[in-house]
């Protein structure tokens, strides 16, 4: 995939190439307008708090998988995270405005790891892959792609696509869209492997909560018909210049919002 640019549009072969992702999927369903200001526009927001913790905790437990599996436990968990935040702050000088009580900072992002070790024993089996780019074009016009968390396969060849979130379990009744990015990296994975993952797991350190839930090939068609109506409906409104804006309750925590058209007329 070498030819691939790096912004979420570009021409590739002679062709207008649409990249989506997770993330990029939901901007757009949330708010098209989002969406172009993200995607098409590509208009620089400053760095989240909650999107550097989480980077900060996946980091660690990326860390934590490389050691041998009985010295897989809190104690090393903890002894990571300083080192982590260390090369965060070296990658990242913003950080330091960012964060302005490190001990705080560093305090929560150990509850988090305690969090993490009360709904998992990661003694107790070995992960495959860990932070992993998987990508497929779904039309000539449409490149998928996404870094998973996690993929373990057991040794008799059952996988689980695992994803951490440092937030809380969604309410009931949301944790269907909560699953969705799952479905996108379990339709990647089975159609560059043609395995079919045995088990999505989503596992949040904010609340100590866990969704699971199995997979089918139905499902994943059905996750394939929906990308591919997406990526149609993204491309249309492309051509179209036709992005409208949608009011919600995520509009308050938005950094769009002062020049939002639907805030501004």
């Amino acid at each position: 995939m070498s030819e691939r640019t790096s912004v979420q549009t570009g021409i590739v072969r002679g062709m207008e190439i649409l990249r989506l992702s997770p993330s990029r999927i939901n901007d757009f369903l949330n708010c098209p307008q989002l969406y172009k200001y993200r995607a098409i526009d590509l208009l620089p927001e400053p760095p989240s708090l909650e999107a550097e913790r989480g980077k900060l905790i996946h980091s660690v437990l990326e860390d934590l998988f490389e050691l041998p599996a009985a010295d897989r436990n809190l104690q090393s968990a903890t002894e990571i995270l300083p080192k982590s935040w260390q090369r965060a702050l070296h990658e990242n000088q913003e950080l330091q405005s960012l964060v302005t009580d490190e001990k705080e900072w560093l305090d929560r992002a150990h509850a988090l790891l305690t969090n993490y070790f009360s709904i998992e024993k990661p003694q107790t089996f070995e992960s495959t892959y860990r932070e992993i780019h998987l990508e497929r074009d779904l039309t000539d016009q449409i490149y998928l792609h996404g870094y998973v968390d996690r993929i373990d396969i057991a040794p008799t060849g059952e996988v689980r696509i695992v994803d951490y979130k440092t937030g809380k379990s969604p309410k009931a009744g949301y944790e269907e869209k909560a699953l969705f990015q799952l479905r996108v990296y379990a339709l990647l994975y089975w159609k560059n492997h043609g395995v079919l993952p045995t088990l999505l797991q989503l596992l949040y350190l904010g609340d100590s909560q866990v969704i699971k839930s199995g997979i089918s090939e139905i499902q994943l068609e059905a996750t394939d018909r929906k990308l591919r109506n997406i990526g149609d409906e993204i491309l249309s409104a492309i051509s179209e210049e036709f992005f409208p804006p949608k009011k919600s309750k995520l509009c308050d925590w938005c950094y769009f919002k002062s020049i939002c058209p639907a805030h501004n007329r």
